[in-house]
């Protein structure tokens, strides 16, 4: 029985193949470097949550308190200055801002890739523009116009302007034109309308990117601290971002209710981004497949 050896590679063959795997090595202990380097202000602002004052500043930094303190989250929720009207003022202008928004950017986006009428071109151009305006340079103008309708120190004046995204008819009109031309003519033929495409075919196909503006401006609006400044008056109305001004003392900081609550307000956003990170997976996937 005759037996085949393996062929015997040269230094130089077995030095080129070892290459690729060493770099990979080393961008994978790179990127979890810094991934780690990224995570540790959370890692700290979970723990001193759990600290007492006199070991904030502490150094070197104690990660894991010897005697965890519950009372500063307690304090968040029951406390004098609740967070719980802060949180349900968030979360209904959030959730209303990120619905309108995803609903009306998905329209206009379908209307800029799949409905073909004069000037649609240069229209979305001219819209795509308005995103090189500073935002900060309409704070004025929306005052005055929110005076005027009556809105001004009310949910309405962030919800109202946050129902409508530039960047999300942007990224829907990007994937949308990806999809094929053929099979809306082929819906055509059978009878179907525009209204019917889109809701039928497009939207489906559209899972991932309509996902990922929904976790996007969701963290917008629940982050917004500038526009909830401006535009909210009574403390009522006040959002979380507003709400933690009540950690800053006249003579001092409370940081650790600060941490607590700034803690809890990330509950929110890891609930939505794990809602949605399947079907971005599932898009992403998807797409390889096709590829």
């Amino acid at each position: 029985m005759e037996t085949t050896t393996p062929p015997v590679l040269s230094p130089g063959r077995q030095t080129a193949r070892r290459a690729p795997q060493v770099g990979k090595w080393l961008l994978t202990f790179v990127m979890t470097a810094l991934g780690l380097l990224l995570l540790l202000p959370f890692v700290w602002m979970i723990s001193t949550s759990f600290k007492t004052p006199l070991e904030v500043f502490e150094f070197p930094i104690q990660w894991i308190p010897e005697h965890p303190v519950f009372k500063h989250h307690a304090n968040v929720w029951t406390g004098t200055g609740s967070f719980t009207l802060y949180y349900a003022n968030s979360l209904k202008i959030s959730i209303f801002s990120t619905l309108g928004a995803v609903t009306f950017a998905a329209f206009a986006a379908y209307g800029f890739s799949r409905v073909k009428f004069r000037g649609r071109e240069p229209l979305f151009l001219l819209y795509l523009s308005m995103m090189m305006i500073p935002p900060q340079i309409l704070f004025v103008p929306k005052f005055v116009l929110f005076n005027w309708m009556g809105i001004y120190n009310s949910h309405w004046a962030l919800i109202l302007p946050g129902m409508f995204t530039i960047f999300g008819v942007f990224l829907l009109r990007q994937f949308f034109i990806t999809v094929p031309q053929e099979i809306s003519e082929a819906a055509f033929v059978d009878g179907a309308g525009h209204f019917r495409i889109f809701a039928r075919i497009i939207l489906p196909l559209a899972k991932a990117p309509l996902a990922t503006l929904t976790i996007l401006d969701f963290s917008w609006h629940w982050n917004d601290y500038e526009n909830a400044l401006i535009f909210l008056v009574d403390k009522d109305l006040y959002t979380v971002p507003l709400g933690l001004q009540n950690f800053v003392l006249e003579n001092s900081v409370d940081y650790n209710g600060m941490m607590a609550a700034a803690t809890s307000a990330m509950i929110p956003m890891i609930v939505v981004f794990l809602a949605g990170q399947k079907f971005i997976i599932q898009g992403i996937a998807s797409g390889a497949v096709k590829g």
